[in-house]
């Protein structure tokens, strides 16, 4: 039998995203910002602590479908400080700087520290990663689930259950483990991929994934190719640029939310056959697209999903051969 993980001491001490928190004990309230966030609070069990969500892009994961209906959802999209505060959680826990942290579009860490409230933000938003160009961000460095594994286990060492993160890890590297083993030795190197998260309007620059973001880790779990070279989160990119990288794969972003022109998948695929330019693309030809959920396209346990769902449509496609 495997050795049961430690306990932890309180006071607990952690370094989170460049600020010192501290806990007396385990948090009793939550309100969590953002579904990656509030997802792996759910995989580790903390259902019955959170106080109220915000920041949805699609459906919960389905196993947490009775559990999130008796949680109070603040906002679909950004909650404000004072709808956050009215839960008087002890801890507001982040997936995104932008929406806690220097600029935070919530508030800022220190608005709530001024509150007697501690913050945490997911690291995979801020190690090796600036958010200070009020868009998605500049990675550095690739994502890679090291970062999400590390949120896990700093999670569970604040309520004190490690070893719910323990065994959360290993399943989540048991799952991309099988996944690549599903594309047996494919020699994917020079497969290009596209990952088209949106656009603000369906016919102009897309939202395209960056050369370090949780997509390019993706590809490079599976060995195929990002066609893009920019450390930018999620760059603008207009369609003649990336017709000229004739990508074999594109990859579409499903999701509830309708905040932009070409969030609703029909309508990505529907211009991507119709225009002039994209028509002609190896893949668009081939009808070689991936629908993903876009919270796989997010650093969060659901790159996992991203990992499998992409496997799978490389062997239905035949290009795992």
């Amino acid at each position: 039998m495997p050795a049961a993980a430690a306990s932890t001491t309180y006071p607990l001490t952690i370094t989170n995203c460049g600020q010192t928190v501290s806990f007396e004990k385990p948090p009793e309230k939550i309100v969590s910002i953002g579904q990656g966030m509030t997802e792996i609070l759910y995989s580790l069990g903390l259902a019955d602590k959170i106080a109220g969500t915000a920041v949805w892009v699609g459906p919960v994961l389905k196993q947490y479908e009775g559990e999130n209906r008796k949680i109070k959802r603040l906002a679909d999209n950004d909650p404000s400080f004072e709808s956050v505060v009215g839960e008087e959680p002890d801890l507001v826990a982040a997936e995104f700087e932008w929406h806690v942290g220097a600029q935070g579009s919530v508030g800022k860490r220190e608005q709530f520290s001024g509150l007697g409230i501690n913050t945490y933000v997911s690291p995979a938003d801020c190690v090796a990663k600036v958010n200070t160009d009020g868009g998605d961000g500049v990675r550095r460095e690739l994502f890679t689930m090291d970062l999400i594994y590390q949120e896990i286990g700093e999670l569970s060492q604040i309520f004190d259950i490690q070893d719910r993160g323990d065994a959360l890890i290993a399943d989540l590297k048991k799952r991309e483990a099988a996944a690549v083993a599903s594309i047996g030795n494919a020699k994917l190197g020079a497969l290009p991929v596209v990952f088209w998260f949106s656009s603000k309007e369906v016919a102009g620059d897309a939202f395209i994934a960056g050369k370090n973001s949780a997509p390019a880790y993706i590809l490079k779990t599976l060995g195929a190719k990002n066609v893009m070279t920019t450390e930018e989160e999620w760059p603008l990119v207009g369609w003649e640029t990336l017709s000229e990288a004739n990508p074999s794969v594109i990859v579409i972003a499903t999701m509830d939310r309708r905040r932009y022109a070409a969030d609703d998948p029909a309508v990505k695929i529907e211009f991507l056959e119709k225009d002039p330019v994209t028509s002609q693309l190896d893949a668009v030809k081939n009808r070689r697209f991936v629908l993903m959920d876009a919270q796989s396209m997010n650093p969060t346990i659901r790159t996992i999903d991203g990992i499998e769902t992409l496997a799978q449509g490389i062997k239905a496609f035949g290009l795992s051969q």
